[in-house]
């Protein structure tokens, strides 16, 4: 009877033991999954308010993203290079949260001389864009510039496109907005940061995921 009794404890014993290993493995690999989206932003800092002109000729402020993962990025209509490919990757984005109300994508025009806003909005209408999910923006080409360098970060200069003045920013990279308005970036395998690179279908996907993992972010 105390042989059996040993039996018993030692079987429960290890059950129990399985079953914890079970639960820690099961939740570790869950976490393993999720992507890992450093913040970029230094403590404090936020994106900069601001005011620009939609596709529809509407005032639009800061109070835009309040509560939403913003995709920002910069590009001009008549572009012929990265351009095209970096809003048909974008245009991705739209469809994969085009349903969402906490997602949103400002296209900033880095050609406000002729991206005018019946150009912005021709533009839009190629990728069916809702004005409420994805903005197209234009407005004074010095504030767009700041906002680009001083909250997001861009900086790219171009000094080989036509007819455009030597001050141009044209750059491949999106820059991914939490909703507290701080900067994210993917973090690798090796833990390094990353930027989201318009041209590649894969970054785009990653950040994709990565939007998918801040509307859920607590």
């Amino acid at each position: 009877m105390k042989k059996q009794k040993v039996t018993v404890i030692l079987v429960s014993f290890f059950i129990l033991l399985g079953a914890a290993f079970s639960f820690y493995y099961y939740y570790a690999s869950k976490e393993i999954k999720k992507p890992k989206v450093a913040i970029q932003s230094i403590p404090g800092q936020s994106v900069r308010p601001f005011s620009f002109i939609n596709q529809e000729g509407d005032t639009i402020t800061r109070k835009v993203m309040d509560g939403k993962v913003a995709v920002i990025e910069y590009f001009y209509t008549t572009c012929k290079s990265i351009c095209p490919k970096m809003n048909e990757n974008m245009a991705k984005v739209y469809q994969a949260f085009r349903n969402s109300n906490d997602v949103i994508i400002l296209s900033h025009t880095v050609d406000p001389l002729r991206d005018s806003v019946a150009a912005m909005k021709a533009y839009s209408l190629r990728f069916d864009a809702d004005p409420e999910k994805w903005i197209f923006l234009t407005g004074d080409k010095k504030a767009l510039y700041d906002q680009a360098r001083y909250s997001y970060g861009m900086g790219v200069v171009d000094t080989t496109a036509e007819d455009i003045s030597e001050d141009f920013i044209h750059t491949n990279i999106f820059v991914l907005v939490d909703k507290q308005g701080r900067l994210r970036m993917h973090l690798n395998k090796d833990g390094n940061p990353e930027a989201y690179d318009g041209t590649s279908e894969k970054s785009v996907h990653q950040m994709i995921e990565d939007i998918k993992y801040l509307q859920e972010e607590k």
